[in-house]
């Protein structure tokens, strides 16, 4: 078992990743924003008391805060930092946010989001070319009794087409398809020499102790891989599979976010900013390779999150911009600022969830159950 990085290094690490993935994600509101005639006020990495800053001939404020745990760009005409909804004044004045077209807004609002997408797949694809990309078959090499896929009746050999309906392209495919779905029945399309049937069965889920002791929980189907297979990857080819897996990536993503509503899956299993900075030392620790791609993971994170339909994030003025868009006029300020109140005390909530969650991973609560006892 692999010794748990520093204090120093995982702060470090925290830093040096979350830090240029939110500077990227703001420039890309910064910069479709201008590109569309919106002027910048302020663009600022971090929160709180300014420690360093400057501004340019255009008049943008840049300047870091003392808690490099956000950042934001605050475009002419927005209320705060925050973009509360305001009442506009007569006649918004030309280059603010509030007066430039729909589409412009909704363009500026969505380039963040945008960025964090694209920085995930520049990097996965910078991996596929210098690595190559799987391409182990989806067979079952051999197949573990007494689980799901045993108790199925898939033999080793068997060929996995589908899960779900969802392709199966090579091995990796498998664990991804199934790993967040523990006890939920799917249907597997196997082909068998030559011939193809469905069996249905129901993952089973297992916990798994990684090398630094952190447990993880997974479902799992029972299968083994066949040999591990890589095929090359050109400079041409590198962007659609960087993009392949990060929409794989994503979608995982969307289907974690569907199983909270859906109450099939526990708000315990949330980690947040304490359990990311914890994993970014620990892949630190093990180079810049591994780092860099667990950035390119963050940054996915980043880009789906702020795309969730919730007040204060991009995603909630996406949604107030597309009800506009069909009502052909804003919804009306006091009804946003209710949401925005609300979409407000839902991520302090959130927050707090996910930090006693860290605190929890972390061994605190049955220290403190040990030193009470």
């Amino acid at each position: 078992m692999l010794e748990s990085p520093s204090i120093l290094l995982t702060l470090a690490a925290f830093v040096a990743m979350l830090a240029p993935l939110i500077f990227l994600h703001e420039m890309g509101h910064y910069l479709v924003g201008r590109w569309c005639g919106i002027k910048a006020d302020v663009f600022s990495i971090g929160f709180g008391k300014e420690v360093a800053g400057w501004t340019d001939r255009r008049g943008t404020r840049w300047k870091i805060g003392w808690m490099p745990l956000g950042g934001y760009v605050q475009f002419a005409g927005d209320g705060d930092a925050m973009s509360t909804p305001h009442e506009a004044g007569a006649g918004e004045p030309e280059g603010s946010f509030a007066a430039a077209a729909l589409w412009k807004r909704a363009l500026t609002v969505a380039a963040g989001p945008a960025a964090n997408f694209l920085i995930a797949i520049i990097i996965l694809a910078g991996f596929a070319y210098a690595y190559g990309r799987v391409a182990t078959p989806p067979i079952a090499a051999s197949v573990i009794a007494d689980t799901p896929a045993a108790a199925a009746g898939i033999s080793a050999g068997d060929r996995i087409l589908r899960v779900d309906g969802r392709t199966m392209e090579v091995f990796q495919d498998i664990p991804m398809a199934v790993m967040h779905r523990p006890g939920q029945e799917i249907a597997i399309d196997i082909e068998r020499d030559g011939r193809t049937m469905t069996v249905n069965l129901q993952p089973r889920l297992v916990t798994e102790t990684d090398q630094w002791g952190n447990k993880m929980e997974r479902a799992i189907i029972g299968i083994f891989p066949p040999a591990p297979v890589r095929a090359g990857v050109s400079l041409a080819q590198a962007p659609l599979v960087g993009a392949k897996l990060a929409w794989e990536l994503t979608r995982q993503m969307a289907e974690v976010v569907g199983q909270l509503f859906t109450g099939q899956r526990s708000v315990k299993d949330l980690g947040g900013p304490i359990k990311i900075a914890q994993a970014s030392g620990e892949q630190a620790s093990l180079g810049f390779a591994p780092f860099l791609f667990f950035a390119a993971l963050i940054s996915l994170n980043l880009g789906f999150v702020n795309l969730l339909p919730m007040p204060m994030l991009d995603g909630g003025h996406l949604l107030f911009q597309a009800i506009e868009a069909v009502r052909r006029r804003p919804v009306n300020v006091a009804t946003q600022q209710w949401a925005f109140r609300l979409g407000f005390m839902a991520m302090i909530l959130l927050m707090l969830i996910v930090t006693f969650n860290d605190l929890g991973s972390l061994g605190l609560w049955e220290k403190l159950a040990g030193l009470m006892g």
